[in-house]
């Protein structure tokens, strides 16, 4: 293991397997999460980001395909399925495979070998995803901002963040952009506390003894005991229930939590980030949220703008997510347009960066040839493509600056290429470039 603790959500009915590879995976550094039912493991997965999925379904209702089919239908970050199947069933293992599991291993169950390709899934896993972080957040100004913040303050890794802004803006993003800044092994866990039933919130933050209620037939730690040492991210913050803020704000105030049915107390030390798009001060006037666990969670606010406020990060995330479509979909090759890119300019983002990712990854997938036209981002037309202007001077200087601005991103702000696409020349880009105010992004000046 390279010091990560990775995070696996194990799925068996079987109790003598269930707590073989629990006690062996956990000797090796693993933190598992023993789940009987694959429904109930499937809602998890949904509020908990796992480095990988280990599932034995030979016993249950649900089969091992439509367990695949139903995880990679409902979750955009699928984390990736390792199978366990009977040694006579190699037919199936194929079909796993060709469904999206990334492996399997065949009963009677080697545990050396189980924990060879936990370590290798999820250390391959943890490299792609520091590889990913290490992108910059934006190259607008919002975004640079927000970037100097991050590096700011990387090093203080106690104090808590609140992270607000629309549904869809990269809020996670943001929180694990400030996680990897501290260059740490130590673990990062997210939970979506609005997608977790207000009876099972508490056992999911603070955890549970063995036999604390019923089907609690394993002790679980919470997600604090697994972010310790680490980052904690609270995300939908703003719809956790008045009694368990009581006992969150306790947990914070006292840096100790106490599992569901237990008494002892374990200590913590991590960040707790908290994130929302709701507006939590109106809450805590309505008398919703605790106006002290407001104060205690809201040391330091980072605020994420929509993405129609920051237009030059839409030629940028554009081309990032067409180069990640391109490696997904390798005999898919197809562009954009200018109709396409004057398009994702000039509309208004409702959904923001969500929103932009799903509607490239669609027309990846359904536009046939090789290019991808205005039409082929199925945009709904119905909503306002942008913020109204009062007059065709200020429509026509926005029209110029997003034309400008997309060549500029297409060509790398090399200002002869563009001027060439643009058929001006080279000083009437500059010109036009100083009068419309727009600045080439520090991300590209060493270029």
């Amino acid at each position: 293991m390279d010091g990560h603790i990775s995070n696996v959500c194990f799925v068996t009915k079987c109790p003598i397997l269930g707590e073989s590879v629990c006690e062996r995976l956990t000797d090796n550094g693993f933190q598992v999460d023993w789940l009987y039912h694959p429904q109930r493991a499937l809602e998890k997965i949904q509020t908990i980001r796992y480095d990988a999925v280990l599932s034995d379904l030979s016993d249950s209702d649900m089969n091992g395909a439509d367990f695949l089919k139903t995880l990679i239908s409902s979750h955009s970050h699928m984390p990736p399925a390792l199978f366990i199947t009977p040694h006579d069933e190699l037919e199936q293992a194929v079909n796993l495979l060709k469904l999206g599991a990334v492996d399997f291993i065949s009963r009677p169950l080697d545990l050396e070998m189980l924990n060879d390709k936990l370590n290798s899934i999820c250390h391959k896993d943890v490299k792609n995803g520091r590889q990913h972080l290490s992108q910059p957040l934006g190259v607008s100004s919002y975004m640079l901002e927000l970037e100097e913040k991050v590096q700011l303050l990387s090093p203080f890794n106690q104090t808590p963040i609140l992270i607000t802004g629309e549904s869809g803006v990269g809020k996670e993003v943001l929180a694990r952009r400030l996680h990897d800044s501290q260059n740490t092994k130590a673990p990062f866990v997210a939970i979506n506390c609005a997608a977790i039933p207000e009876t099972l919130l508490e056992s999911e933050l603070f955890g549970h003894e063995k036999g604390a209620f019923s089907g609690a037939a394993n002790l679980h730690k919470g997600v604090f005991e697994q972010a310790n040492g680490g980052t904690l991210l609270l995300d939908e913050i703003g719809e956790i229930p008045h009694a368990t803020q009581v006992k969150l704000l306790r947990v914070i105030q006292e840096q100790t939590i106490v599992r569901v049915g237990g008494e002892q107390s374990y200590p913590i030390k991590l960040r707790i980030i908290c994130a929302t798009n709701c507006d939590l001060q109106q809450r805590v006037s309505d008398g919703e949220f605790r106006q002290d666990l407001y104060y205690r969670i809201k040391v330091i606010e980072l605020y994420v703008p929509p993405l129609r406020e920051r237009r030059d990060d839409i030629c940028w995330l554009t081309k990032r997510f067409v180069d990640t479509f391109l490696e997904l979909y390798p005999t898919t090759h197809k562009k954009l347009n200018d109709s396409a890119k004057r398009l994702l300019l000039d509309y208004h983002w409702p959904g923001n960066v969500r929103e932009l990712k799903h509607t490239i990854e669609r027309a990846f997938i359904l536009t046939r040839g090789h290019t991808i036209s205005a039409k082929d981002l199925m945009l709904d037309k119905t909503l306002p493509s942008r913020e109204s202007s009062n007059t065709l001077k200020i429509f026509l200087r926005k029209q110029e600056c997003n034309r400008i601005t997309a060549a500029l991103h297409d060509n790398n702000w090399n200002i002869n290429q563009t001027a060439s696409e643009l058929d001006i020349c080279r000083k009437a880009l500059w010109e036009k470039m100083k009068r419309l105010n727009i600045i080439k992004p520090p991300i590209y000046q060493s270029r």
